[in-house]
């Protein structure tokens, strides 16, 4: 099934998601995830510099005030919506968890 999610060459590069943008990171490194069972490299994912860290808690610092604000009603939407998609994608995300670990 992981095969099915995964495409030939893997999940490709993930960048970083901060502050609604993806980027690279500052450090411009990459770390690679292998699948264990094969060896095959599955992702290629940026490395977080301290920049990095430092942008995504000023991103999450500058939300804060927003949603704070925002009625519990609508937010009560926002992760009912959320836990949806988990519901929709789940067996996708059980297949590249599962591929993580070396199952098949």
């Amino acid at each position: 099934m992981a095969n099915a999610i995964l495409r030939d060459d893997g999940l490709g590069t993930i960048e970083h998601w901060i502050g609604g943008k993806s980027f690279a990171g500052s450090s411009q490194r990459f770390g690679r995830v292998f699948d264990p069972a094969t060896g095959k490299c599955q992702a290629q994912v940026a490395l977080a510099g301290d920049a990095d860290v430092a942008e995504a808690v000023a991103a999450a610092a500058a939300a804060f005030p927003e949603w704070s604000t925002t009625p519990v009603v609508k937010r009560a939407r926002i992760m009912f919506r959320f836990r949806q998609l988990l519901d929709e994608h789940m067996d996708e995300l059980a297949a590249l968890v599962t591929s993580a670990h070396g199952k098949v």
